[in-house]
């Protein structure tokens, strides 16, 4: 009878909380995405093995699995904080997560890859266990560009270009970055990932974050600069126009 009162409780706090908060119903547009992710992951058959030499010279790290796993709860705050706080941040970030996305898997259909380079796991370990469960589940197939990259860099974007996230999280923005960079070496340390595919994850993530976040900043920079010219000009002769 209580689990069933708190379940009811739960339930309309989450109903309040969407009808507060219905930009949260445009994470919609991820279902089909993420359906079209495991659609390729059954169906590709990889025809191209990713390798550059300097995978070679990378060493296996199993304690770098902890970052890696820490990629999917990082998204996951990176989507409710910029929701909670401010729409523009958080259909920024929305476009940049479908869109990286979406060119990744573009590309996986053009370029069917692979890689070949996991080590075989036979401690038992806390992190040998982790990294053993993370091949279970995680494919050595559709690797390059690095989706993983791609939203990291998605995230951390979105939360360095917060007023938000920098006034209430102290250091958070540091914390972001380096959090973001671990994640990003995380890939290669645990052998799930190419230096290739990172290579290529932070070249998608540019696509969209120039647009997004660079541009937008010069064209604000360059307007501010106007108007300060004008009201100098302004003051010089008296006038303002």
């Amino acid at each position: 009878m209580k689990r069933g009162i708190i379940f009811v409780k739960t339930m309309r706090d989450f109903r309040k909380f969407l009808s507060e908060h219905k930009h949260f119903y445009s994470l919609l547009l991820l279902v089909p995405i993420l359906i079209w992710f495991k659609y390729l992951e059954k169906t590709l058959v990889p025809k191209y093995m990713i390798h550059v030499s300097l995978d070679d010279r990378v060493p296996f790290v199993k304690e770098f699995v902890i970052p890696y796993l820490i990629w999917f709860p990082y998204i996951v705050y990176g989507v409710i904080f910029t929701g909670t706080h401010s729409r523009r941040d958080f259909y920024k970030l929305l476009i940049f997560l479908a869109g990286g996305m979406s060119i990744a898997y573009i590309v996986y259909m053009i370029y069917p890859n692979a890689q070949n380079m996991r080590p075989v796991i036979t401690k038992k370990d806390p992190f040998s266990l982790l990294v053993r469960m993370v091949y279970a589940t995680d494919t050595p197939t559709n690797v390059c560009p690095s989706v993983h990259v791609i939203n990291s860099i998605a995230v951390n974007a979105a939360l360095q270009h917060s007023e938000d996230f920098a006034r209430e999280k102290r250091n958070g923005r540091l914390a972001s970055h380096i959090l973001t960079i671990l994640i990003c070496l995380s890939t290669v340390f645990i052998k799930q990932h190419s230096v290739m595919d990172v290579g290529w994850g932070i070249v998608t993530g540019m696509v969209f974050y120039i647009p997004l976040y660079v541009l937008p900043a010069i064209r604000k920079h360059s307007w501010d600069r106007y108007i300060q010219i004008k009201e100098r000009k302004g003051h010089g002769s008296g006038t303002f126009r």
